[in-house]
């Protein structure tokens, strides 16, 4: 993914991108995330943690598990769940700066905020 200035870009080389990113996007998902970074857990002790629902959990998890960003070994009759790569807390970590970097630039983009609110900034009206 890695390109200089001025190159153009396939979007096809953008996909994997854009679904590893995806897959980071839905809140539950990054709280589940933001939680193992911390340290390996079980399915009830996320939904202690986070207040949702097992089903929920295992959804999101499932889907983490998929793109391959969590795996789980079993214990006993649970299953722990941790993070697979130590690059993912560095994207975190990343992320994190910035963020604390830009403030509140990226809230306050009209395009995030359309996604937040559903309404189109190109269609005042809609």
């Amino acid at each position: 993914m890695a390109m200089n200035r001025g190159e153009k870009t396939d979007r096809t080389q953008l996909t994997p991108a854009v679904a590893l990113f995806a897959s980071l996007a839905d809140p539950t998902r990054l709280q589940i995330v933001q939680r193992l970074a911390q340290s390996p857990a079980r399915v009830v002790d996320l939904t202690n943690e986070l207040g949702l629902a097992q089903s929920t959990v295992s959804k999101h998890l499932a889907c983490l598990r998929d793109c391959g960003l969590v795996d789980y070994r079993p214990v006993g009759r649970a299953s722990i769940y941790s993070l697979t790569r130590p690059e993912l807390l560095d994207l975190l970590t990343n992320a994190e700066q910035l963020l604390a970097a830009t403030g509140d630039a990226v809230a306050l983009c009209p395009n995030y905020r359309h996604q937040q609110t559903g309404t189109d900034p190109t269609h005042p009206t809609r």
